[in-house]
């Protein structure tokens, strides 16, 4: 067999109505992904307008990018560095005391390459309280990371890290255990 993308159909994955999806592009041009624009309140207002559940005390730096705020859930105290795109085609729940720091991508799709169509699969990605996503770093589908776990600068995980875990490179491997004195 070979991959025939003629064939691909995701109508079966529908995140949102069309309208809202045409509305939500306008709004994260404009308030999340615009470097011109600093104030994490008024990008926080939008994000809830869309359906995100977001504690207090959150910190949204410029230029982030997030595909659908209603399959978002940020606790409290947690950052979001600049650049972050965080291509939620299905949940991401990111806890309380998260930093997600700059150019970070948390990803939860991706493509059957066994399929000859090339199928779409979607898994939500779980970040417990207290966890790092070092800069420039990829979080890939269905990914739990554990709480307090640092994934290091660039590294590139696609399977769970366990709590208070240090992780590094692509893929990402567990170099040592966290210790906050």
């Amino acid at each position: 067999m070979k991959t025939d993308l003629s064939t691909y159909n995701n109508n079966w994955y529908q995140p949102g109505s069309k309208l809202k999806r045409f509305l939500w592009y306008f709004v994260n041009e404009l308030f999340l992904k615009n470097r011109f624009n600093p104030s994490s309140s008024l990008k926080i207002f939008w994000l809830k307008r869309f359906g995100a559940k977001i504690g207090s005390g959150v910190v949204i730096k410029p230029s982030v990018n997030i595909k659908y705020p209603w399959k978002l859930t940020i606790g409290h105290h947690s950052w979001i560095g600049e650049e972050v795109w965080i291509d939620n085609l299905d949940d991401v729940t990111i806890a309380d005391n998260v930093c997600i720091s700059q150019g970070a991508f948390l990803i939860c799709g991706n493509h059957n390459y066994k399929s000859p169509a090339f199928d779409l699969i979607v898994k939500p990605i779980s970040i417990a309280s207290g966890s790092w996503i070092g800069a420039k770093s990829i979080v890939g589908p269905g990914v739990t990371v554990g709480s307090h776990a640092v994934l290091s600068l660039g590294s590139v995980t696609s399977t769970d890290l366990d709590p208070y875990g240090i992780y590094r490179g692509n893929p990402a491997l567990k170099i040592k255990t966290r210790t906050i004195d």
